[in-house]
């Protein structure tokens, strides 16, 4: 309840700004234009979300299998972790505008480029909250398998793979959200259709109302895969919760 009231408050002060502010509605659509756009443009919308959808579900599903892999690598090898780990972390200082059109001009102009891009920049999030998750199994459970005289590989699968799916869980909820900017940039740096193609076109064509409807579908579809991921999280994890409510 507390969150709708909030957001009845923002979009309300966004109307009052909207009709009676000193900025055009061209720039800054009230949010009936923006509801009435939903509406009148659900066709080309759903069209263009579709495959913006394809794109995040595809690279996330991309940067988790080799964002788990790494991180696996990071964890059991301190010299994989002493060579590749700052060369991940210097990674992520590299602007998204420099690779994407690169990203491009190497893959072409079809679906790969927009799922290396998803991919690249969910995959750090993933990464470090997995290796993070892996390396702080509790000391006594690591102590008790190695008296059992439990193998590396059993000890990996049996105690750390599961304290690490809190933490994994964690990195997707991040990487949703980043992987909607993802996706929008390389619509945005080469593409004829998605989302992000739609808002592209949408701006000079003084579309305004209809730019804003794609970006609150995004808004819609990422805290839904947040939803949906905290949802699977408590069927999946029921023990992780109750440890959490238990330390609050």
């Amino acid at each position: 309840m507390g969150a709708l009231l909030v957001i009845i408050a923002l979009v309300g002060a966004w109307e009052l700004y909207a009709d009676f502010g000193p900025v055009e509605s061209f720039l800054l659509p009230p949010p009936h234009q923006v509801g009435q756009a939903l509406v009148d443009d659900r066709s080309l919308l759903w069209s263009n979300f579709t495959v913006t959808a394809q794109e995040v579900a595809l690279g996330m599903l991309l940067a988790t299998v080799a964002g788990i892999a790494l991180a696996v690598l990071i964890h059991l090898s301190p010299t994989v972790r002493r060579a590749v780990y700052p060369l991940l972390i210097g990674s992520q200082s590299i602007p998204l505008p420099i690779y994407a059109p690169l990203l491009v001009a190497w893959l072409g102009y079809d679906i790969a480029p927009k799922l290396a891009i998803v991919a690249l920049i969910c995959f750090f999030p993933i990464v470090v909250t997995v290796r993070d998750g892996l390396a702080a199994v509790d000391p006594e459970l690591l102590k008790l398998m190695r008296t059992l005289d439990a193998s590396r590989w059993r000890t990996l699968r049996v105690v750390e793979a599961p304290s690490a799916l809190p933490a994994l869980f964690s990195g997707l909820r991040i990487a949703v959200t980043v992987a909607m900017i993802g996706a929008v940039f390389a619509e945005l740096s080469g593409s004829s259709d998605g989302l992000g193609h739609l808002i592209q076109q949408s701006i000079p064509q003084f579309e305004t109302a209809r730019a804003y409807a794609a970006v609150a579908v995004l808004s819609v579809f990422a805290v839904a895969l947040v939803a949906v991921l905290t949802v699977a999280e408590r069927r999946l994890l029921p023990w992780a919760h109750a440890s959490r409510g238990a330390a609050s």
